[in-house]
C-alpha cells in the first residue's frame, strides 16, 4: 500500500523532546514501513522516516497567520498533483489539508489528539466527501467531536522495544511527574503529595511559555524546587525517560483538566511503574484500577495510594500496557480501517 503521512510543521518528526503527534506520526511512518509498504511523510523541515520524506513550512509554533495559510497552500497544491499516488492519507495536521482530496477514492483518516472542534466537523461533513474516518484517541476525545462523520476510538502507542521494565522499586525510590508544566497538569499537586509523604519527587517537562502559564511556574513551582527533595531536570529526550522512569517508584498525573490520552502513562507502565492519575479525560480508558496503577479523585486519596504501590504487579504493569499500547498494534488497527 502507498501511504501518505501528514503532521504539521512546527517540530520536526521525530521530535528531539517535546511533540506527542509528531512522535506518533514518526513510529507509524516506521511500523509502516516496517510492513512493507511505500511510505511518504510530509512535515516541518529536520524531519525523516524510513520512506521519502517531503518537507515544508518552518519549526515554530509560534509562526504567523501568513506562514500557516501557506503551509496549508503547499499541502494543496501536493495534494492536487499527488492524489492518485497513494491509497491511504493518513493526517495528524489540520483538517482543512484534506480539502482538496475530500471526495476523491482515496482512503483518508483524520486524527486527533486533542478536543476537536466540533464546527470544522460538521462543515466538512456537509461537503461532498468519500472515505473519510476521523480517530481520535480515545473515547473521551471521539465524544468531543462525534457531531458527524464516521468515527473511531484508536488509542495511541509507543514503542515498547525501547523501554526497560523494572520489575523492583526499592523503598526509597523516587516519585515521578513528567509533563508540561502547565498549571492543567497538576504539578504543584505532585509536590504536595511528595511533601506530605517524605517522598523525593522527580519532575520533567518543558517550563512553559505562555504569559499565564509561565507566571505559575515562577511562582508556585520554581520557589519548591530544592534539589534534594524536589528536583527538576528539564524536558526529557526518550533514552532519558526510560532512564528516569524505570527508577519512580510511581507516575503521578494528577490533572486538572480532562487529557485527551497522556502518552507519559504508558512510557511509564512500559517501565514498570504503576501510574496514580485523577480521574479525569481518559484516565479511567488506559488504567486498570489496582493492576497498572490506580485511579483517584482527589489529593487525599493519591496519598492514600502510595501505601498500596507494592500491592502493583510491576511486571503485569508493563505486560497489559503492552498489549494494548504497542505500536503494532496500534499500526494494525489503523491498516485494517475500511
Amino acid at each position: 500500500m502507498r501511504i501518505l503521512l501528514i503532521m504539521d510543521p512546527g517540530i520536526p518528526v521525530p521530535p528531539e523532546l517535546y511533540g506527542g503527534h509528531e512522535r506518533l506520526a514518526y513510529l507509524f511512518a516506521q511500523e509502516y514501513s516496517k510492513l512493507g509498504h511505500e511510505i511518504t511523510l510530509l512535515a516541518g523541515p529536520s524531519s525523516y522516516c524510513s520512506g521519502t520524506t517531503v518537507t515544508f513550512g518552518t519549526n515554530n509554533l509560534q509562526r504567523s497567520i501568513k506562514e500557516k495559510n501557506n503551509e496549508v497552500a503547499f499541502v494543496w497544491k501536493y495534494l492536487y498533483r499527488n492524489k492518485r499516488n497513494f491509497d491511504m492519507v493518513h493526517n495528524f495536521g489540520r483538517l482543512i489539508y484534506l480539502l482538496p482530496i475530500l471526495n476523491s477514492g482515496v482512503k483518508k483518516i483524520m486524527t486527533y489528539g486533542r478536543p476537536v472542534s466540533s464546527k470544522g466537523i460538521r462543515i466538512v461533513n456537509l461537503l461532498p466527501n468519500k472515505n473519510l474516518v476521523f480517530t481520535a484517541c480515545s473515547n473521551y476525545c471521539v465524544s468531543t467531536g462525534n457531531v458527524a462523520g464516521n468515527w473511531k476510538t484508536i488509542y495511541n502507542a509507543i514503542d515498547f522495544s525501547k523501554y526497560m521494565l523494572n520489575s523492583i522499586a526499592r523503598n526509597d525510590a523516587p516519585l515521578m511527574f513528567l509533563g508540561r508544566l502547565d498549571k492543567i497538569k497538576g504539578a504543584h499537586t505532585a509536590i504536595k503529595v511528595a511533601k506530605a509523604t517524605g517522598n523525593q519527587l522527580i519532575l520533567a517537562g518543558n517550563i512553559p511559555n505562555t504569559p499565564d502559564n509561565y507566571h505559575y511556574f515562577k511562582t508556585e513551582i520554581e520557589p519548591q524546587i530544592d534539589d534534594d527533595q524536589i528536583k527538576y531536570i528539564g524536558a526529557l529526550s526518550d533514552d532519558e525517560k526510560n532512564t528516569y522512569l524505570q527508577q519512580a517508584k510511581a507516575l503521578l498525573f494528577p490533572i486538572e483538566w480532562n487529557e485527551p490520552f497522556g502518552l507519559v502513562m504508558i512510557e511509564a507502565m512500559a517501565c514498570g511503574t504503576p501510574v496514580i492519575a485523577f480521574n479525569k479525560g481518559s484516565v479511567p480508558e488506559i488504567i486498570q484500577n489496582g493492576v497498572n496503577g490506580f485511579i483517584v479523585n482527589n489529593y487525599d486519596e493519591m496519598v492514600n495510594k502510595l501505601a498500596q504501590l507494592k500491592s502493583i504487579d510491576r511486571k503485569k504493569c508493563r505486560e497489559l500496557a503492552e498489549r494494548k499500547f504497542n505500536v503494532n498494534i496500534i499500526a494494525a488497527q489503523y491498516l485494517s480501517i475500511k
